[in-house]
């Protein structure tokens, strides 16, 4: 956002140009409260905002040397919690469900939750009717160990930590869903994690196999929010990761679909997926973590391999340069149209508060502020666009309704691997594809209908 006044001292920009150089508002000289001036406040590195305490620096972000540790953490929060309110990603009566890998981001976001909820609780009790309800939370943890090089007993380490540190947290409790990625698979067949390998490696390309684990992660984490009756599904993503994953879909072709990914909100899957964390940078998120002394894990699953790991270094190299590069690449991104499904649904319901749903109606994507899409690839539920990714010809086929990253970097080429490929995927994308055809061949129907004859009509 441009700035509109001279005293701006927010490390925001000036105007689009110098948004597209990088550079940033110089701090003014006008007295602040205390009748220090904000020269003063960088020489005696005192915070911003209190201008009490001295400012912590070091960890390399937009607003390094500005804040106290204080500070600091409540403008953290207050970015997580505007993004909550501001679209209304959580609601009172529903009950939301943390993705949750031991990383920082992760463990942050199931920190902020957490507080919403302690916040919501206090009120409740409060209140003297009692009628406003307050949102449950849990928290999933999917254990990949069947497709990734991690040792059994580093895996058996990891959910102990996990299980501590959700235990530990204060009332109200969280129920902890620990989930082995295989069961994607119908619980009826003992042969899931057989099949699960051989799926993934029959992925050639080390990008598709990567991209191939991350599209059956959502699908483990959708199959126990659904099953469990959550009504959101929370993931840590920040502005560090999303940054990657814009320049990342760019490269493999995914650009139509791309803004479908990078919103607050996500509701193309049966459970809304939500980012919380969008605005905040993962430098931020670690000296949060470093501060409040929050037990974060790392797995060690290898380095990574091809576009997506390239991106990574890529990006984190520029960051380096100028603490201001993710942003600039998020930002940019989003002025791409987004989807009618990036809103949450209009909440009907009398016990959501009125001031609730008064924001999710000022906030909420208008029709003609988004573009409907009624194309979604079979494999990774990306959007499609008609026109240039489906082949119309060929719809009975699983391959037809495909975007052009999963035919190029995941789909096999042979026919017969074609088949073997086909066999091993879970019933839940087989199903999927299939409803999709048939939607597709309704549209086509829909498209040709002023050239079909009718039964009653003679041919002749």
């Amino acid at each position: 956002m441009a700035c509109n006044g001279s005293g701006c001292q927010s490390n925001c920009y000036k105007d689009e140009e110098e948004a597209e150089s990088g550079a940033y508002c110089a701090p003014s000289t006008e007295l602040t409260k205390g009748g220090t001036t904000a020269t003063d406040l960088l020489a005696n590195k005192l915070c911003a905002k209190c201008k009490v305490k001295e400012a912590i620096s070091g960890y390399g972000g937009i607003d390094d040397g500005r804040f106290c540790a204080d500070c600091f953490r409540s403008n953290l929060f207050g970015k997580f919690r505007f993004a909550v309110s501001s679209t209304a990603m959580i609601s009172p009566t529903d009950k939301v469900l943390v993705a949750f890998s031991g990383g920082p981001s992760s463990r942050v976001a199931l920190q902020f939750v957490h507080e919403m909820q302690q916040r919501s609780q206090k009120n409740f009790d409060a209140s003297r009717d009692r009628s406003l309800p307050v949102f449950g939370v849990g928290v999933v943890f999917i254990d990949e160990s069947a497709v990734t090089p991690i040792p059994s007993p580093e895996m058996e380490k990891t959910v102990e930590d996990i299980t501590l540190i959700v235990s530990s947290l204060a009332p109200p409790a969280k129920e902890l869903h620990v989930v082995p990625l295989e069961t994607i698979y119908s619980s009826d067949s003992g042969d899931g994690k057989d099949r699960l390998a051989k799926l993934v490696h029959s992925v050639n390309d080390p990008t598709g196999r990567e991209d191939m684990v991350l599209y059956l992660r959502m699908l483990a984490l959708q199959k126990v929010a659904s099953e469990y009756g959550y009504s959101r599904l929370v993931l840590g993503s920040c502005i560090s990761r999303i940054a990657c994953h814009v320049i990342s879909a760019t490269v493999k072709g995914q650009g139509y679909s791309l803004p479908a990914d990078i919103q607050y909100v996500d509701a193309r899957w049966e459970i809304p997926v939500v980012l919380p964390l969008r605005d905040c940078l993962a430098q931020e998120i670690n000296l949060l973590c470093r501060l409040d002394g929050l037990k974060t894990l790392e797995l060690s699953e290898g380095p990574r391999a091809g576009i997506n790991g390239l991106v990574s270094c890529f990006v984190a190299l520029l960051q380096e340069e100028n603490p201001s590069r993710e942003c600039t690449i998020v930002r940019t991104a989003g002025k791409l149209i987004p989807f009618q499904f990036n809103r949450i649904p209009e909440i009907s319901d009398d016990n959501v508060p009125l001031a609730t749903r008064r924001r999710q109606k000022r906030y909420n994507l208008k029709s003609n502020e988004s573009v409907s899409s009624e194309l979604f690839c079979s494999l990774c539920n990306s959007p499609l666009d008609k026109s240039e990714n489906v082949d119309l010809n060929n719809l009975d086929s699983f391959s037809a309704v495909c975007c052009s990253s999963c035919w190029f970097q995941i789909l096999p080429k042979d026919p017969s691997s074609m088949e073997r490929f086909y066999s091993d995927l879970p019933q839940s994308i087989v199903a999927r594809g299939k409803q999709d055809r048939n939607g597709n061949l309704n549209i086509l129907r829909e498209q040709i209908k002023d050239c079909l004859l009718s039964d009653t009509e003679d041919e002749t």
